[in-house]
């Protein structure tokens, strides 16, 4: 597998520290809010990273963090606390809120097939880990204390900005512009890893420090809750490209200083999801939920089907029109897998091998879902039986996941519910779900009955015209589409 490393700006073989074994941190939601399809975005494309690594053969152990404290309304370290900030709005206690929205968040990733990671922590479950690594930066000299806050001393680094190239006077500048300066920070892209009451007075979650009654920064909960489950060399880190600075620049600073050794060795960033208007935002008011889309008719894998259909590093393009065509493309490709019901034959495990090493290769050239994609219809095209497509298309998803068979059962069940019945004899006609067709097949079953044959002939004619082939069963007949 071969994968784009944002941190040496090049795509690369994939390794692990251990063979056979993968360390996966992924960076989870701040649950101050609802997460809108572009946040969810990111986690679609880290759950088939997930799922294709497995299908490989890796053995995962994948950690993600629950952010329910310290993370400020600006990247910055400004700004009041976003789970405070989603309390004041509600008018309820900060851990109400985030058990809420943990629960919503976690609803929404299981209309979208989205596995939960091995192991999900929330920050406040970790409080005395976090003091435990500020000490220690503390004592190696890449921390001090100033106005009551801890701060990372990036002076003390060879080399701070990993993901993107700025030099020295860009970042001399400070880290965002029209920022409040901190006067406590020796150096401007210092950040914060404690913050105590002497600057926040009104913070609702507060715990005992060495540096007085506070609550952690940031950037220190992944470092910290990636150490304590994923050990000491991490293989994958990912999240949102917009977490790339700084909050993924300063878990490296602060993790290496206080490990004394490079610490994660891939990074994979998922780009926005982007509107007319640019990247789709909580701030802006751009929110579109799972929910949202379901009131309006939408099947939620829908839109996981739409994000497959684009490379995970490249911005994908929003609009109603866009989502309605992957949502058609997708319902047609559930009908085509639906009338794949021929049960003769055994696999063709030759075929399923060839197909299932030209989907490795495919989807493992830096995870190209839209090939994987692809990959479905060459399944459906291919000169094999029924049972190997399908055997086939299910192994494809177990990384995809659409639930593409279990959505072909379900709409083969529904047809049967709605078949039409032609007078007392009892005959019924099963296709793909449409009526002009469906009325067809029933009028040469009349033809054929009333001996009309030249009359049946000229429907079947038609029907051979219009790319549906019809088989005769008893009591009734089946079409579809070739």
């Amino acid at each position: 597998m071969y994968l784009y490393n944002s941190a040496t700006h090049k795509k690369e073989e994939f390794k692990t520290h251990t063979p056979g074994r993968v360390e996966m941190y992924t960076c989870g939601p701040t649950v101050y809010h609802f997460a809108h399809i572009g946040n969810l975005r990111s986690y679609i494309m880290e759950d088939v990273l997930e799922k294709f690594l497995r299908y490989e053969g890796y053995d995962v152990n994948r950690v993600m963090n629950i952010t329910d404290v310290g993370h400020l309304a600006s990247d910055a370290d400004t700004g009041e606390d976003k789970m405070l900030k989603g309390a004041r709005r509600e008018h309820k206690s900060v851990m109400e809120i985030a058990k809420f929205y943990t629960d919503a968040f976690f609803d929404d990733c299981a209309k979208l097939n989205i596995k939960t990671p091995d192991v999900v922590q929330p920050a406040t479950g970790l409080i005395d880990q976090f003091i435990q690594v500020v000490s220690g930066l503390i004592d190696k000299g890449y921390a001090y204390v100033a106005g009551g806050n801890v701060y990372f001393d990036t002076s003390r680094l060879d080399h701070y900005y990993v993901f993107n190239d700025h030099d020295e006077e860009d970042l001399a500048v400070g880290v965002r512009e029209g920022v409040e300066e901190d006067a406590n920070k020796r150096n401007k892209n210092d950040f914060v890893l404690w913050f105590t009451k002497s600057k926040f007075e009104d913070q609702a979650l507060k715990w005992d420090s060495p540096w007085g009654v506070g609550y952690p920064g940031w950037h220190i909960e992944c470092s910290c809750i990636s150490m304590k489950y994923n050990g000491e060399y991490l293989d994958l880190h990912c999240g949102g490209v917009d977490n790339a600075f700084p909050h993924h620049t300063n878990e490296i600073a602060q993790s290496e200083a206080y490990l004394g050794h490079p610490w994660c060795a891939q990074w994979f960033h998922v780009h926005h999801l982007n509107t007319n208007s640019g990247k789709m935002s909580k701030s802006k008011g751009e929110f579109l939920t799972v929910s949202l889309l379901e009131e309006k008719g939408y099947d939620p894998l829908a839109y996981r089907f739409f994000c497959l259909q684009s490379h995970y590093r490249k911005g994908l393009v929003f609009s109603w029109e866009n989502l309605d065509n992957a949502a058609g493309a997708y319902s047609k490709l559930i009908k085509r897998i639906a009338a794949l019901t021929d049960t003769e034959g055994a696999v063709d495990e030759e075929a399923a091998a060839q197909m299932k090493e030209k989907f490795l290769t495919q989807v493992g050239n830096d995870l190209n879902t839209s090939m994987g994609i692809t990959c479905l219809y060459d399944v459906l095209k291919a000169p094999v039986n029924d049972v190997t497509k399908r055997a086939v298309l299910a192994s494809f998803d177990s990384v995809l996941s659409l639930s593409l068979l279990e959505k072909a059962a379900a709409l083969r069940e529904k047809e049967a519910a709605q078949a039409k019945t032609a007078g007392a004899d009892g005959f019924t006609v099963r296709g793909e779900g449409d009526p002009e067709i469906d009325a067809l097949v029933l009028q040469r079953a009349q033809a054929k009955k009333a001996k009309d044959f030249a009359q049946a002939d000229r429907i079947r004619d038609e029907l051979k015209a219009k790319g549906v082939e019809i088989t005769d069963v008893p009591g009734g007949a089946v079409w579809k589409r070739i």
